[in-house]
């Protein structure tokens, strides 16, 4: 049974997102985890709380069952683009520049993968 967690609105470009997330995505749940807790980029810590918390997600709805025994991996991440905040920044000779803030939602899906026996000839 799948797990979903969702991040709303955080304030980084959902370009520098997507990147950390193509990183995990495939990836089992303890890899993932070590991956973004030793990542130097800046958007690895906010995924990195979106995926403890889709797992605490999936212990919610799998209750008697143990993460580590269910061969937990991340099936699918989405990386979407939020509200962009229109900002003016005083520029030389009257003028003004445009700053964009952008943000991004992160949608996360944990499920167990099935252990496939190995086939015998």
């Amino acid at each position: 049974m799948e797990a979903v967690a969702k991040l709303r609105n955080h304030p980084t470009s959902t370009r520098k997102m997507r990147l950390v997330a193509d990183m995990i995505r495939g990836k089992q749940v303890e890899q993932a985890l070590g991956l973004l807790q030793y990542s130097t980029k800046h958007p690895s810590t906010p995924m990195y709380k979106l995926l403890l918390s889709a797992i605490d997600n999936w212990k919610q709805k799998n209750e008697g069952k143990r993460p580590e025994d269910s061969n937990l991996v991340v099936k699918t991440i989405m990386v979407d683009q939020g509200v962009t905040i229109k900002r003016y920044l005083n520029a030389p000779q009257g003028r003004m520049y445009r700053l964009r803030k952008r943000s991004n939602h992160v949608t996360l899906v944990v499920d167990s993968k099935a252990v496939e026996a190995p086939k015998t000839k």
